[in-house]
């Protein structure tokens, strides 16, 4: 049921942790994408450019809930690693009672404030009010989002990669099922969507939840074990909170560059949505990467192995060039064609802008890869708050061609933001890497009385 990943080949290893990710994260997109397909093919451009148009305060929001539950995983895969069980156990039972109280805050602050953030995001007014329905019923959501992304987390980081998957595919044809109950037969419009979405990750979060109190031995712990504990849970905040002000942090600069698309009218929120669904789509293998490499370094860093947390680096990147390399094939050659999966073939300068967009994407695609990978790597380790400034550099980036560079050239600036801010962040983050390692390996030599 648990994987040690402390022993065995670190290639075959992170490959074998990181295909059951995959697997998961193309479900997830899968269904991500289904919700733009159906809103887009029966509701309509404008539609589309509605839930587009709350993509990057989507991202803000989710992805900070999705960084904090990632960061509380981090030390119970290096007390997993470590062979110590019972200080995994009160991690576990801490990181449950933090991600209820993040649950609360963020829900009411976010449902609250989000039609004035729409506002100051300078959202088309034709599309606004669809866009308000989307993303509140999505905030609304947030508790059953840390519920899976907690509980998943947990999961993983004691080697169980495979799990989560089974639960997320079931999540994936039941949202789109409701997808298209909700907006064929209740005519709800964007708001069915956005309720289909909830909905089916309530129930991969509860399933996860089912799972791990019947099946992980590991876990049933005793009274004392799951108090509150205000030591463990200052650890678990200074984890969980830096990561998803990473998240937040990069996408600040999202909101900003959406801002600027926002501008160019409701035709680019549509072909930046479009292009932008595909590329999350492609980006999943990067995703996995990182998420293994999170819990890989962990589980290492515990048991005190530094050479292979190296080795593990080395791998990890060579399997990301690889698939970029790939991946730039396959958009290059049928890019236009997916599209038509989002825009009717009719709207030519909509289809033209998602294929540049993809083109200069891919093309980049290996910075990516080092983002996610070092980038989790790090935390892993156990810098979670050093991590943050790669989310500041790519902040920086996109900021950058949202104030300056959109404005004087256009979409085609939009296009070059993201990569921009992928070298940026990989600018930071191997300089970091390095200068982390030394630290490390000095600190299990006992040259260095503390990391």
């Amino acid at each position: 049921m648990v994987k040690d990943m402390t022993q065995g080949s670190p290639r075959k290893l992170i490959l074998g942790f990181a295909v059951p990710l995959i697997l998961g994260n193309l479900f997830q997109q899968f269904y991500s994408l289904v919700d733009t397909v159906i809103v887009g093919k029966f509701l309509g451009v404008t539609k589309l450019a509605a839930v587009g148009a709350t993509g990057s305060i989507n991202f803000l929001i989710i992805g900070f809930c999705m960084g904090v539950c990632s960061g509380f995983s981090i030390p119970i895969s290096q007390r997993f690693g470590a062979k110590d069980e019972k200080g995994l156990r009160r991690y576990v039972a801490n990181s449950a009672w933090l991600g209820a109280a993040v649950a609360v805050v963020m829900t009411a602050l976010t449902v609250l404030l989000c039609r004035q953030i729409l506002i100051w995001m300078r959202t088309p007014s034709d599309i606004i009010e669809d866009s308000y329905r989307y993303i509140v019923i999505i905030f609304a959501g947030i508790p059953v989002t840390i519920l899976y992304n907690l509980t998943s987390a947990i999961i993983r980081s004691m080697g169980d990669s495979r799990t989560p998957v089974y639960f997320l595919t079931l999540a994936a044809g039941l949202n789109i099922l409701l997808d298209l109950f909700c907006i064929l037969v209740l005519h709800m419009g964007v708001a069915g969507a956005a309720v289909a979405t909830v909905v089916s990750q309530a129930v991969s979060g509860v399933c996860c939840l089912i799972f791990m109190i019947r099946k992980f031995e590991i876990l049933r712990m005793s009274r004392q074990e799951a108090r509150p504990q205000l030591k463990l849970m200052l650890r678990l905040f200074s984890m969980g909170v830096p990561m998803g002000l990473q998240y937040s942090i990069t996408a600040i600069g999202s909101v900003i560059l959406q801002s600027a698309v926002n501008v160019l009218g409701s035709a680019a929120v549509a072909a930046v949505t479009a292009a932008g669904k595909i590329s999350m789509f492609f980006s999943v293998v990067f995703d996995s990467l990182g998420a293994t490499m999170a819990t890989y370094a962990g589980q290492n860093m515990g048991a005190r192995r530094a050479d292979r947390i190296r080795q593990g680096l080395r791998d990890a990147n060579i399997m990301g060039c690889i698939y970029a390399a790939a991946a730039f094939v396959v958009l290059f050659f049928f890019g236009r064609y997916i599209a038509y999966l989002f825009v009717d073939a009719s709207e030519t300068e909509i289809l033209n802008h998602v294929r540049q967009m993809l083109l200069v994407n891919s093309a980049f695609y290996v910075f990516l890869a080092f983002v996610n990978i070092v980038r989790f790597l790090i935390q892993g380790v156990g810098y979670s708050s050093l991590a943050i400034f790669s989310g500041v550099s790519e902040m920086i980036a996109r900021s950058f061609a949202g104030f300056v560079l959109v404005p004087a050239f256009g979409f085609s600036a939009v296009c070059f933001a993201n990569p921009l801010a992928w070298i940026f962040a990989d600018l930071f983050l191997f300089p970091a890497y390095f200068w982390i390692m030394k630290r490390v390996e000095e600190y299990f030599d006992g040259r260095r009385v503390q990391l």
